[in-house]
């Protein structure tokens, strides 16, 4: 699945962005942002890491959650505010630009799941460390972190097949873009050295598309 590359290119072009991800996924991705979401729950409180327009976000507050959005892209999060309202959903919303680089403002202990969506394989290898670290810090004891994104295959044929399928849209990208994408390697692994427990992984038959969560582990008595 190489729909995240192609959705870099979206990007240039926001408000086609929604239906092109329709398209270019084949329906699956909402599929598995229904999946990913599954577990949220009324009342709890919820950041989305990379919103975009909002896809996450918005179906963690159908379920009553509170939940803060946050992007770097000033018009992915307008379409977002947009599709909020029109959902009647702002009043469970709080959309803000920002980075990654700006977790550590936030309050420790302050959420009950954390979740991305086609986000973590944006982050350069820095980045993606210092957030992992910033989730262990934000998550409750016991709180999830829900992701879904692209990875690289552990299988060696899957993985060269998988780099062939993605090299032809990785020049797209960069030509239109001028930036590029990277699948995540070994991100189970990842997660677990940040301090988090692994509770599922799932992977597409290609073993490039990861849907994983994981648990900050509950504080032991003493």
């Amino acid at each position: 699945m190489s729909t995240y590359i192609l959705m870099k290119i979206l990007e240039s072009a926001p408000s086609r962005y929604d239906r092109g991800i329709r398209i270019l996924s084949l329906g699956k991705l909402n599929k598995i942002y229904d999946r990913l979401t599954a577990p949220i729950k009324a009342g709890q409180r919820v950041l989305d890491i990379g919103c975009g327009t909002g896809a996450l976000t918005l179906r963690a507050a159908q379920k009553g959650a509170k939940v803060k959005g946050i992007d770097v892209n000033a018009q992915m999060l307008e379409i977002a505010r947009q599709r909020a309202d029109a959902a009647n959903l702002t009043q469970n919303i709080e959309f803000c630009e920002m980075g990654v680089a700006e977790l550590g403002s936030e309050a420790p202990g302050r959420y009950d799941v954390v979740m991305s969506g086609l986000c973590f394989s944006e982050l350069t290898e820095d980045e993606l460390v210092y957030t992992l670290k910033a989730v262990k810090r934000l998550l409750k004891p016991g709180g999830l972190l829900l992701i879904a994104d692209e990875v690289s295959p552990g299988n060696p044929f899957k993985k060269i097949l998988s780099g062939l399928i993605r090299f032809p849209l990785v020049i797209a990208t960069f030509l239109i873009t001028q930036t590029t994408t990277h699948a995540v390697r070994h991100l189970p692994e990842r997660i677990e050295d940040a301090g988090l427990t692994i509770e599922s992984v799932k992977l597409n038959k290609l073993e490039n598309f990861i849907e994983l969560a994981a648990k900050n582990p509950e504080e032991v008595a003493k």
